[in-house]
């Protein structure tokens, strides 16, 4: 019997590559082994207290659909929160979203039609490539390369790729995967672009804090002339350690953009309300909350960059933020790799979970040699995870030497 067919649009959308290994990782936990989560952004900090504890006290009678625009409470409080970045924002800037995927989503929908084109360097956050399925539009990438950090492209490289078609240059500083830190130069590079092509720069900003080593993160709302094209997305995921709690922002001055983002939110209803409670505390909170969480990654960013370097045949530049490193390492399948770390590999009862890297690709065929590290774990379980990792990257290399036995191996600790 035949059966009725799915949309083009769910034939296309891919899957996650940061959750498409999950079924081996539950298996592996099934059979008694500890799997170390470093494929995922998701933070062990604790959520920020201010939020917890807001959420505590919320008492409603009856949770109601809020504004659609997102709560004013939240919304004032991120208008304080920007203003000591140099940054005034009206309230009619800013619209809440049910996390920064709704925010880009709707961006991407606010400025593109079907098939219209978006210039974004690769590797990027897998989920962009979902986005731009489901917003009907298509991401043209500019490939990067670990040799040298996954600098921003050149000018030259942009302009090649720029089309009638073209809206939007997407870009992401701090970065996920790469944690690399775009300079002012080249915040100016894509700004310039922008306003020489009339075209819009989306500002992916939501590891804005997390910079190491006295570098500062420059947002595209720090170069001049950029009120009508720059829009940023936001979110208190990371930030605030609040995954969960799903809510960003689109903010812009383009009052124009804005009345379109806000239709999108409209037909959605309204953002979570828990979820703004908790957020509208974060943003109001004064602790230093940040601040230590700022040096906590960069000791973690420490751990894995010097375990990293350990690998003989290795590229992988320091990572400037964030709290992820993309590296490139000396197998000849990632995603194999990945897949038998969970089902043929342990040390000892541990095993790791690690992205691969063609994932964060738009490009066929590229990062089948570059996993993505997130280091979300505290020091002791990171210095853990990075043995077994690097134990199993031996392991993988000697498998067709090896009894099959032998899989399960102790490195020395």
């Amino acid at each position: 019997m035949s059966r009725p067919p799915l949309s083009k649009r769910a034939e296309r959308i891919p899957a996650s590559p940061i959750r498409k290994l999950v079924p081996y990782a539950l298996a592996a936990k099934q059979r008694g082994i500890h799997v170390f989560h470093l494929n995922i952004g998701q933070p062990d900090l604790p959520t920020i207290p201010a939020g917890l504890k807001a959420l505590r006290d919320y008492q409603p009678k009856v949770i109601e659909y809020g504004l659609s625009q997102g709560d004013a409470a939240l919304t004032a409080a991120l208008v304080k929160y920007y203003a000591p970045l140099g940054h005034h924002f009206e309230p009619h800037h800013i619209v809440t979203t049910t996390g920064g995927s709704e925010a880009i989503s709707f961006a991407m929908m606010a400025i593109g039609d079907e098939d219209d084109e978006f210039i974004i360097p690769e590797p990027f956050y897998t989920n962009y490539n979902g986005f731009a399925v489901t917003s009907g539009v298509r991401l043209v990438p500019i490939t990067t390369f670990p040799e040298n950090g996954y600098r921003c492209p050149s000018v030259e490289q942009f302009e090649e790729r720029i089309t009638p078609r073209t809206r939007a240059i997407i870009v992401n500083s701090p970065g996920n995967p790469t944690g690399a830190v775009y300079t002012r130069a080249e915040m100016e590079r894509v700004a310039s672009l922008a306003q020489k092509h009339n075209l819009y720069v989306i500002s992916d900003e939501v590891y804005r804090e997390f910079t190491f080593d006295g570098v500062a993160a420059v947002g595209i709302l720090d170069v001049e002339g950029m009120d009508e094209r720059a829009i940023v997305i936001d979110s208190i995921s990371k930030r605030y350690s609040a995954c969960g709690a799903r809510i960003g922002s689109v903010i812009s001055r383009n009052n124009r953009l804005m009345e379109a983002v806000l239709r999108y939110a409209q037909a959605r209803l309204c953002p979570p309300a828990l979820g703004q409670v908790v957020a509208a505390a974060a943003y109001s909170d004064e602790s230093d909350y940040i601040a230590q969480s700022r040096i906590e990654y960069q000791r973690r960013r420490d751990v894995v960059y010097e375990r990293i370097q350990e690998i003989e045949g290795v590229v992988c530049q320091k990572p400037q933020g964030a709290f992820y490193a993309l590296v490139k390492i000396p197998v000849d399948d990632v995603e194999s790799f990945a897949q038998w770390l969970l089902t043929d590999f342990s040390v000892e009862g541990f095993t790791v979970m690690v992205a691969p890297g063609p994932g964060f690709y738009a490009t066929p065929g590229l990062g089948g040699r570059e996993i993505r590290i997130a280091y979300v774990l505290n020091c002791d379980e990171l210095e853990h995870a990075m043995d077994v990792l690097v134990a199993g990257i031996g392991a993988y290399n000697q498998r067709g030497a090896l009894d099959p036995s032998s899989a399960i191996t102790t490195p020395d600790r």
